[in-house]
């Protein structure tokens, strides 16, 4: 009797807790993240966006080792961002306060960064129209 594909997704998830993730490949993920934002952000959030995806992946690019839990990390959580993108759930929500807890300075000043830019955009676009 040859296994059914049925089975073999059935044996092979035996092992993963119910709210693992199965992660992408780094480019396949980049892909999806861009595809998302040209789908569903307006133009300018996506410009904003599509910058700071490609920064964010290009620093995270020659890790040595990726198995390195920051590098997991890095991947989950954009993941996650691409899924709440394509189900248009992030529309209002906000951080959540233990992610933020977890953030280094240099993570939060780069948070900050991103927020000023934000804003900054928010009143050129007003400013223009």
């Amino acid at each position: 009797m040859q296994p059914s594909a049925t089975r073999l997704a059935v044996a092979a998830t035996r092992g993963l807790r119910p709210n693992q993730v199965a992660l992408l490949p780094p480019v396949h993920l980049y892909r999806r993240l861009l595809r998302a934002h040209r789908k569903h952000l307006p133009p300018e959030m996506r410009l904003l966006g599509d910058e700071y995806i490609k920064a964010e992946f290009r620093a995270h690019r020659n890790v040595e080792n990726p198995a390195h839990m920051a590098r997991i990390g890095f991947l989950t959580e954009w993941q996650l961002y691409a899924q709440k993108i394509e189900g248009e759930s992030w529309v209002g929500d906000k951080l959540d306060e233990g992610k933020l807890a977890k953030m280094s300075d240099e993570q939060i000043a780069q948070l900050y960064e991103l927020m000023q830019a934000i804003q900054k955009r928010g009143q050129d676009g007003e400013s223009q129209s």
